[in-house]
């Protein structure tokens, strides 16, 4: 209906600039999914919206539909994210996730446990200041699994045990195996014993404890390289914003 109001609450995901002082804004929101939405003079001195259309702001949006489009007309900003902001390595981290985000979820197609799990992740970055090679693969991983991509991390698929001697991740079939077990094709990566609890953590734990482990440095180091080749793997793409926070991030 032409000029229905919808009050939502959404995550700004991405913002293009448009027109004169407009922007086109992706939003996610639990129940709708994705959406994109006009903001009209957005970028204007005297917008009253220009902080809820910054990219990671989490906020409530009144939109008005006009002519197949939704325009903002009113927004009061809920989390800025603040301690996010003032880092660049973690806010090129967070908008990592953001673009990830974006790219495994959907317009009409409700979203309410990946939000939640976005804004857990920069919560834990901002504020709780969780070490971001921790933050980094346990998001992904949970991301993947939430989008239907969850890795079977149960046992090995190929001799079926519970506990894999020197556990591999296939990142292509999605599946665990022992380093003696063959496989052909695909391409597995190292875990080690403390990498596949987390990872065992990560798939099947209770998401408001998904930033509640440690482990050595390089046993999450390489936690950290099989996360990121399985979302390249099951996604097949690269992202150009952790190609910036990869050129940046400190050693």
């Amino acid at each position: 209906m032409a000029n229905e109001r919808t009050v939502i609450r959404g995550i700004v995901l991405r913002s293009v600039d448009t027109k004169e002082a407009d922007k086109i804004l992706t939003v996610l929101t639990g129940e709708l999914g994705k959406l994109a939405v006009v903001a009209k003079g957005a970028r204007g001195r005297r917008s009253r919206v220009t902080a809820a259309t910054q990219l990671l702001v989490y906020s409530e949006m009144t939109l008005t539909e006009r002519r197949g489009w939704q325009i903002l007309s009113e927004a009061n900003t809920i989390e800025l994210f603040s301690g996010i902001r003032q880092d660049l390595e973690r806010l090129s981290l967070a908008s990592y996730f953001a673009e990830l985000t974006e790219a495994v979820t959907y317009a009409d197609l409700p979203a309410g446990e990946i939000l939640s799990l976005l804004l857990n992740a920069l919560y834990a970055l901002g504020t709780l200041n969780r070490p971001a090679a921790l933050v980094k693969p346990a998001f992904e991983v949970k991301l993947m699994s939430l989008s239907g991509f969850e890795p079977l991390a149960d046992r090995c698929a190929v001799c079926g045990r519970e506990e894999p001697e020197e556990p591999m991740l296939d990142v292509v079939r999605g599946t665990l195996h022992c380093a003696r077990c063959p496989q052909k094709g695909g391409l597995s990566m190292p875990l080690g014993t403390a990498g596949l609890a987390a990872l065992r953590h990560i798939v099947y734990g209770d998401s408001k404890r998904l930033y509640a482990f440690q482990m050595p440095e390089e046993d999450l180091r390489r936690l950290g390289h099989a996360a990121e080749a399985y979302v390249a793997a099951q996604l097949e793409r690269g992202f150009r914003t952790l190609d910036y926070y990869k050129r940046i991030k400190s050693d």
